[in-house]
């Protein structure tokens, strides 16, 4: 029969063993490379706000990590969206607006005139 001291021991060796694979992540590996700051805003990170600091593929291929970080490059969260905003998805879609149709509405198409019949008085 387990005794709660054993289970704890269990909790415990499992929680070190997912905080080990953990460390073998690229992220992890990242924030241990790299200084904790967003390599686009410059915004710097420290333990209390550490989650809001994403690591992102160079090249966006989440497969490519060699072990000296070369495709890796440390944004935060908003950073990191824009980034992934301005390149398409895997489905072929686009992120950005659709091309909205040209504005056919002139605000100053009779200013001329305008000025021109505030000069002579009508």
């Amino acid at each position: 029969m387990s005794t709660s001291k054993d289970r704890l021991d269990k909790v415990i060796l499992d929680a070190r063993r997912n905080a080990d694979r953990r460390a073998a992540g690229y992220r992890e590996q990242a924030l241990k490379m790299y200084p904790w700051v967003c390599g686009s805003c410059a915004r710097t990170f420290t333990h209390a706000n550490l989650q809001l600091l994403e690591v992102h593929h160079k090249n966006g291929n989440h497969d490519d990590n060699p072990p000296d970080g070369s495709n890796w490059e440390l944004l935060c969260t908003y950073c990191h969206e824009h980034e992934h905003s301005k390149v398409k998805d895997m489905a072929g879609r686009s992120d950005a607006a659709k091309e909205l149709p040209a504005a056919t509405h002139n605000p100053f198409a009779d200013l001329k005139a305008k000025l021109e019949a505030k000069k002579t008085g009508d």
